[in-house]
């Protein structure tokens, strides 16, 4: 094989090779064009909609985490700090941290291992860290992706409403203004 045939032949590898780069920025670029809310709503499960394994876990905050994760681990470490919140309303029960494989030694919540094909899959977790909000009556108030501890800190405000939730709320999680107007709650058609 001649010097020139080499050249061209690794110069069509190249062209091969960046092609697929860009074609992976462009995928990349067209997700961040997605609105916030497209994106949010394709990560876990949707706010209102029963929370799987409620018998076993009870309402509360759930962390989905990884053991090798950095984030994670900071992400944990914060919720020492949520006792304070937890009496506002913003968390109706205790912390659960979930892990995907094994947990780190000396967690401040209730730790759940091994729940890489359970729990994770159950509530469709994409990415760790991944904070779940259930609410008393097994509703989800909230599933995002909690990527620092002041990400955490925003989701667990008590002035953020999500569904089922706030003032004019009922206890099942029904907006008892539109009741009392008349108007049937979702779902209940």
């Amino acid at each position: 094989m001649s010097f020139q045939t080499s050249a061209l032949l690794l110069s069509w590898v190249a062209i091969l090779l960046l092609s697929l780069v860009v074609a992976g920025l462009v995928r990349q670029v067209h997700a961040l064009g997605q609105s916030p809310s497209e994106r949010r709503r394709a990560l876990g499960l949707p706010p209102g909609s029963a929370a799987p394994a409620f018998d076993r876990l009870g309402p509360g905050l759930l962390l989905f985490l990884d053991r090798d994760c950095g984030v994670c681990a900071e992400v944990l470490e914060s919720v020492e700090g949520l006792e304070s919140v937890e009496g506002q309303g913003a968390v109706e029960g205790p912390v659960t941290a979930i892990f995907s494989g094994p947990a780190p030694d000396g967690s401040p919540a209730t730790v759940l291992t091994h729940e890489q094909d359970g729990l994770f899959a159950d509530y469709r977790v994409p990415a760790t860290p991944f904070a779940v909000i259930v609410d008393a009556s097994g509703r989800i108030r909230t599933a995002e992706p909690a990527g620092s501890p002041e990400v955490l800190r925003e989701l667990l405000e008590p002035g953020r409403v999500e569904v089922g939730t706030g003032p004019g709320r009922g206890e099942a999680g029904t907006d008892t203004g539109r009741v009392e107007a008349g108007i049937e709650p979702e779902g209940t058609r």
